[in-house]
């Protein structure tokens, strides 16, 4: 095979890969297709999505995922893989092994987008696929040429506590970043009418926080924040999958999401919101070749003379302003059962499911003398407590008990899931000591 021919760009995998027969301008190969044909080789493909049961399933649902020995609380920071997203990997990866099957790698990557984007009520064409939440805050700051345009950021210290470390280092870089702080849990509206004044460019928060489970009325602040010309950021890591989520009602400009929490993913791979309409607006801050919708060289045997090393041309979607290179294709497969998954059972009965669960915990909580960071009204999955040597004092009584939250050193959080019920929550509250 030789390298550097012209590839069109669209397709998939060719039986000229396996025989390396040279690829020829037209061929309907890309780069992606020659890289990747070595190791995946064409039979027959498989939908992915065959693993997804057709009924819908009841909550809580146990037999979605392995039997596990104790009581497992602590999704927030890692959601346990169902066993048909385990078996979507397992598809993949014995079509990797064996070098005889054919991955439909681009039709699982145009499902998982579809499947995203309806859950967040947007389109494929405004996604980008990104290793990280954080990753895709990082772009959306560099799309904005911020520092060096300068202006305000407004934040708050409810946003994820990683991104501390982003938004310091940019008002040391001379941002003038104003940081909101909580009232009983809570960041008011008001708050967001003060702080956003003129010269703001970028207002950044998370929908649902990971400290406390707290959610910002983002249409509210949206609305704020776009009267005053700024533009509005949304991590919504743990409010994808897990609340209603529509960008297009609430306005948001921007949102990221990683995959290892609430979309029963795992990590190295998520997704990148982008409003279609601001895609003009923003500086290209990386050239790879993932970005490319058309490519030609002209430096290589038998090419067409050009006037250039290559003519490129890049994808009119956000994966043409944001993809970097090659992405995780396991996690790829486990999105696409688990994304499918999270749709067949609907946002709206996981929250209904998690309700009484919830009503169940605090009360708990509060008599044994907890106190409760999370707002009594919330509907996220994430109840907090403050208290101090909390990883101290709680480590060896919760494993013996066989119980796992997220503890922290002055903080622990609980997380039910889909397949939590309430036995899960009286095992916890016996576990834990009084205050």
């Amino acid at each position: 095979m030789q390298v550097g021919e012209n590839y069109a760009f669209g397709s998939r995998y060719s039986p000229a890969t396996k025989r390396g027969i040279n690829i020829v301008a037209g061929s309907g190969m890309t780069r992606r297709d020659v890289l990747a044909g070595a190791a995946i080789l064409p039979v027959a493909a498989q939908d992915a999505t065959a693993h997804v049961a057709p009924e819908v399933p009841t909550l809580p649902d146990r037999r979605a995922f392995a039997p596990m020995a104790g009581v497992y609380l602590d999704s927030g920071t890692m959601h346990p893989i169902p066993l048909g997203a385990r078996a979507s990997v397992q598809d993949y990866l014995d079509r990797r092994t064996t070098l005889a099957g054919r991955y439909p790698t681009e039709a699982v990557e145009a499902r998982v987008k579809a499947n995203f984007a309806r859950l967040i009520g947007a389109t494929p064409e405004e996604l980008a696929f990104v290793q990280s939440t954080t990753a895709g805050e990082q772009l959306i700051i560099d799309a904005l040429d911020l520092p060096r345009a300068s202006g305000r950021i407004v934040t708050d210290t409810l946003h994820f506590f990683g991104s501390f470390y982003l938004y310091q280092e940019l008002a040391k870089q001379g941002m003038d970043v104003a940081w909101l702080r909580p009232t009983d849990g809570r960041i008011a509206v008001d708050a967001f009418e003060r702080a956003i004044t003129p010269g703001t460019r970028l207002v950044s928060l998370s929908l649902v926080s990971t400290y406390n489970g707290f959610e910002h009325d983002l249409k509210r602040v949206c609305e704020i924040a776009h009267a005053r010309g700024a533009l509005v950021y949304a991590d919504i890591i743990h409010a994808a999958g897990t609340i209603p989520v529509d960008v297009r009602a609430s306005g948001v400009d921007f949102a990221a999401a990683a995959s290892y929490k609430w979309l029963m993913g795992d990590f190295g791979l998520g997704f990148l919101y982008v409003r279609a309409d601001l895609r003009d607006r923003l500086r290209r801050s990386r050239f790879g070749y993932y970005q490319l919708a058309g490519f030609t060289s002209h430096v290589y045997p038998f090419d067409a003379p050009g006037t250039t090393i290559a003519d490129t041309r890049p994808r009119d979607d956000m994966e043409g302003l944001f993809a970097g290179g090659t992405r995780s294709h396991t996690v790829l497969a486990q999105l696409d059962w688990s994304l499918a998954y999270i749709l067949r059972l609907g946002v709206d009965r996981i929250v209904a499911h998690r309700k009484p669960l919830l009503a169940q915990l605090r009360k708990g909580l509060l008599t044994k003398g907890y106190t409760i960071a999370t707002p009594p009204e919330s509907r996220t999955p994430l109840v907090t407590c403050p208290l101090e040597g909390a990883s101290a004092r709680l480590a060896d009584v919760l494993k013996a008990a066989d119980v796992q939250i997220t503890l922290s050193r002055n903080r622990f959080r609980i997380c039910p899931s889909v397949f939590t019920d309430d036995r899960d929550i009286d095992r916890l509250l016996a576990a834990l000591p009084r205050a």
